[in-house]
C-alpha cells in the first residue's frame, strides 16, 4: 500500500512549486509593465494608427469616460507587457506538467507550444497590418455625409481585442488539428470528410467577428480555412496511424477441414 503521509507531502510539494511558478510570471509581468508605463501613450497611438490613417483630414478619436484618457493607454501596455512575457509564461507552464509527460510527448510538445505561441502572433499581425485597414477604410467610406466619424478610444480597444483574439485563435487551428489526432479524438480521413462542414463554418465565424463587409468576412474565413487544410497535412506527416495487431486466426480451406476431422474421429475412436 502507498503511504498516504507521502503522497500527501508529494502534493503538497506541487502545490508550491505551482505557487512558485505563477508567483515569477506575475513578478515577469509587473516588471515588463513597469518599464513600459511611460510609453503607455506611445503604445496606444501606435495602435491607433490604422483608424487614424484612413479618417478624414482633422478627424480625430474621442474619450467619452472621465478616466479612459488614463486608463485605456494603461490596458494598451498591460496587453503589451501580457504578450512580451508569453514566451517565459508558457516556459513556466511546460517546466510544471513536463515531468509527468512521456519522452515522446515532451518532444512533440515543445515544437506545438512554440508553433502556437508564433501562430497566435502572426494572427495579430495579420489582422493589424492587413485587415484593419481594409475594416476601419470601409467603416469611414460607408458613413452618411455629413457624419464625423470620431470613435471612442474604449470603444475602439475594445473592438481591437475581439480582432486580435479572433484572428490569434483562428491561427492556432494547425495546432488544435495536429492535437486532436495526436489523441485519437479524430483521424485524418474524418477531417477530410468534413471538409466541407469546416469551409461552412469557417464563413460563419468570419460573420459574426468581423464587421458586416464581405471583405473582412473573407480574410477571416479563408486564412480559417487554408490553416485547416495545413492542418490535416501536418497532422497526417506526424502523427503515425495506429495499425491494428495482426489475428492468428486464419480461416480453414475445405480440404483442410475434411482432414482434421477424420484425425479427431482417428483419435476418438468413432468409426468413419
Amino acid at each position: 500500500m502507498s503511504d498516504p503521509n507521502a503522497a500527501q507531502e508529494s502534493f503538497i510539494s506541487h502545490l508550491i512549486e505551482l505557487r512558485d511558478r505563477l508567483l515569477r510570471v506575475v513578478i515577469a509581468f509587473i516588471v515588463v509593465f513597469l518599464g513600459l508605463f511611460h510609453w503607455a501613450q506611445d503604445l496606444y497611438a501606435l495602435l491607433a494608427r490604422p483608424m487614424l490613417a484612413v479618417l478624414p483630414k482633422g478627424g480625430q478619436m474621442i474619450a467619452t469616460e472621465v478616466i479612459t484618457p488614463f486608463l485605456v493607454p494603461i490596458k494598451v501596455a498591460m496587453m503589451t507587457a501580457f504578450l512580451i512575457t508569453l514566451p517565459y509564461t508558457l516556459y513556466q507552464i511546460w517546466s510544471f506538467i513536463a515531468p509527468g509527460l512521456y519522452q515522446h510527448e515532451k518532444r512533440l510538445g515543445v515544437p506545438l507550444l512554440i508553433a502556437g505561441v508564433l501562430l497566435f502572433l502572426t494572427g495579430m499581425a495579420f489582422a493589424y497590418f492587413l485587415v484593419f485597414p481594409i475594416v476601419f477604410g470601409f467603416i469611414v467610406g460607408v458613413a452618411p455625409v455629413g457624419v464625423a466619424v470620431m470613435t471612442d478610444i474604449g470603444k475602439y480597444l475594445d473592438f481591437v481585442m475581439t480582432m486580435f483574439i479572433a484572428f490569434g485563435v483562428t491561427f492556432e487551428v494547425p495546432i488544435v488539428v495536429i492535437l486532436l489526432v495526436k489523441m485519437g479524438m479524430v483521424s485524418v480521413a474524418k477531417l477530410r470528410e468534413i471538409r466541407p462542414y469546416m469551409i461552412v463554418g469557417a464563413f460563419v465565424i468570419g460573420a459574426i467577428f468581423t464587421p458586416p463587409d464581405i471583405i473582412s468576412q473573407f480574410m477571416l474565413a479563408v486564412p480559417l480555412w487554408l490553416l485547416y487544410e495545413a492542418g490535416i497535412l501536418a497532422a497526417a506527416m506526424l502523427v503515425k496511424p495506429r495499425v491494428e495487431p495482426a489475428s492468428d486466426f486464419q480461416p480453414m480451406s475445405g480440404e483442410e477441414m475434411d482432414a482434421e476431422l477424420d484425425r479427431i474421429e482417428s483419435e476418438d475412436g468413432v468409426p468413419k
